[in-house]
């Protein structure tokens, strides 16, 4: 597995990454503890260095999963985890709240789930507009300085926000979603992160598993799955947008890989600072994802995917109205 450099932090992971979330939450019920623990393991044996989770996850438990599971090779892994969530006493979310002394005490609670000392990658998970950026960049510079975290990151913050942050404490990488399913960093996200020499994590790189050409109208998803609230999921979108999965299955029948692997060739194709962490919970998903880094794309072949992509009018919200006006900020 290649090495990529996010931006100019100096901190350096695998070309591809592995999104852990859906191993505790969101996708369904929680998948089997020992099988998640052989799958993250068989990914670090493959090369991947990357892993992302959040306290939010779960709440709590796919923190502890991924400590369980990467404490044996704690020495050859990058961790990255997130603040800033309020999460009431039943477990749940309760609104945003990153105010210094809660970012403080996630810290300290996610190095206890994590078996670590130190937070590799420290974001904060959505934008908190009742508290400045300044505030929360500097409450993560000072646990940089306390050697409780190494690097500070964002996730779906919007430019303004990205360079106040950053005018306080250099961030090291922007999380959000990115894919020929959404592609509005585009616009404005990406031009700034190079400007300012900021890595890119893309979520979702595979459109929550829509670019794998494994979904279609008629697929049903479980009662806990988070894609059952998604405009862009509903069936008839679902029916609409697979003309972009059509397009994929076509390119890579011809480069004889899969519609997936296409698809993150392509985002790691757009800039040498995006890391891709597509998430599974499927053996054969990580092994067909971690093919994706060494299919090679040529100028002629993103030319024709961008092409054929821009006469596709995608149908649907990625998130509904409540959840999206969280993102952007």
């Amino acid at each position: 597995m290649q090495k990529r450099k996010l931006g100019k932090s100096g901190l350096e992971v695998s070309a591809l990454g592995l999104g852990c979330m859906g191993m505790s939450f969101g996708f369904g019920p929680p998948a089997d503890k020992k099988e998640m623990i052989s799958l993250i393991r068989t990914a670090v044996d493959r090369g991947v260095t990357f892993f992302d989770t959040a306290e939010i996850y779960g709440p709590f438990t796919n923190e502890k999963l991924v400590g369980e599971a990467l404490a044996p090779v704690r020495d050859r892994v990058v961790i990255a985890t997130k603040f800033g969530f309020k999460i009431d006493a039943e477990g749940k979310q309760a609104g945003l709240d990153s105010r210094p002394a809660r970012i403080k005490q996630v810290a300290e609670a996610s190095l206890k789930r994590l078996e670590i000392d130190a937070i590799d990658l420290f974001y904060q998970h959505r934008v908190d507009l009742d508290v400045p950026i300044e505030d929360v960049a500097g409450a993560v510079k000072d646990l940089i300085k306390e050697g409780k975290v190494k690097h500070f990151g964002l996730s779906e913050a919007g430019v303004k926000t990205i360079r106040s942050a950053h005018a306080v404490q250099p961030v090291a990488a922007l999380q959000s979603e990115y894919s020929l399913f959404w592609r509005a960093p585009e616009a404005d996200v990406i031009p700034t992160l190079e400007e300012l020499g900021i890595g890119f994590v893309t979520f979702s790189p595979l459109g929550k598993g829509f670019l794998t050409g494994k979904i279609d109208d008629s697929t049903k998803f479980d009662s806990s799955d988070f894609r059952n609230i998604v405009p862009r999921f509903t069936p008839q979108a679902r029916k609409a947008n697979l003309a972009l999965v059509d397009l994929l299955r076509t390119i890579a029948g011809r480069k004889k890989v899969t519609p997936a692997q296409l698809a993150l060739a392509w985002l790691l194709a757009q800039k040498p600072w995006i890391v891709p962490i597509p998430g599974t919970t499927n053996l054969a998903r990580l092994e067909e994802n971690l093919g994706g880094a060494t299919v090679e794309l040529t100028s002629e072949d993103l030319r024709e995917i961008d092409s054929a992509a821009s006469k596709i009018t995608l149908q649907g919200a990625r998130y509904p109205e409540k959840l999206d006006q969280l993102t952007g900020r």
